[in-house]
This record gives C-alpha cells, structure tokens and sequence, in this order.
C-alpha cells in the first residue's frame, strides 16, 4: 500500500497570482516511489483529468505537453521518496486540483489545489 500526500497549492487558501511560481510536492510512505515511473495530472471543475508531467523511475528523463514545456518541471528525490513540480510564470488556466500517480498503479493522493488569479 502507498499513501500519497500532495502540497504546495500556495498559501492564503491555495490563491495565487498570473505570472508567480509554485512548488508542489508528492510524498509517499509506505512502499518506495522508485518502483514506478511518476506521473502529475491536474483537473479542473468541468473538466477531465489532463496529464501534466511525468519522470522516469530514476528521474533522468520527463516528459510534458506541449502546453506545460519551459513552466512545468518535474524531479524527483529518490532518497526522500518525495516527488516535485516546479511551476512558473502560472496562468490562470492552471488553476485545478493537482494529484501524483505512480504510473500503471491504483494509487492516489488526495490532490493540492492551485488557483490562479488574473
């Protein structure tokens, strides 16, 4: 069993201004995160789950859409079992909830809110 925690959704409620920069987390207990190749989804009200981000098992390699290149980085820290997103230059169209997957499993967090205001 894996228990995941996602956080960093910003303060004052998770509010945050177009153009700043936040840094989500993905922690894990339980069973060790380098088993799985990691992947981040958001999902909006309304919307369906959209992919964000995913890093290889030993974190040497990620992927994005083409819509998140140059904002979004994802790392990993396999010693502290913790995964990241790094997110600049935030609009308001990022604003969703943000949840970690380990890739192919049927694990999930409780998701991090991020909202963006204009």
């Amino acid at each position: 069993q894996v228990q995941l925690v996602e956080s960093g959704g910003g303060s004052e409620g998770g509010l945050v201004q177009t153009g700043d920069s936040l840094r989500l987390s993905c922690a894990a207990s339980g069973r060790d995160l380098s088993n799985w190749p990691m992947v981040w989804f958001r999902q909006a009200p309304g919307k369906e789950r959209e992919f964000v981000a995913a890093i290889t098992r030993n974190g040497e390699g990620a992927c994005y859409p083409d819509s998140m290149k140059g904002r979004f980085t994802v790392s990993r820290d396999l010693v502290g079992n913790v995964m990241y997103l790094q997110m600049n230059n935030l609009k308001p169209e990022d604003t969703a909830v943000y949840y970690c997957h380990p890739d192919a499993s049927n694990y999930w967090g409780q998701g991090t809110q991020v909202t963006v205001s204009s």
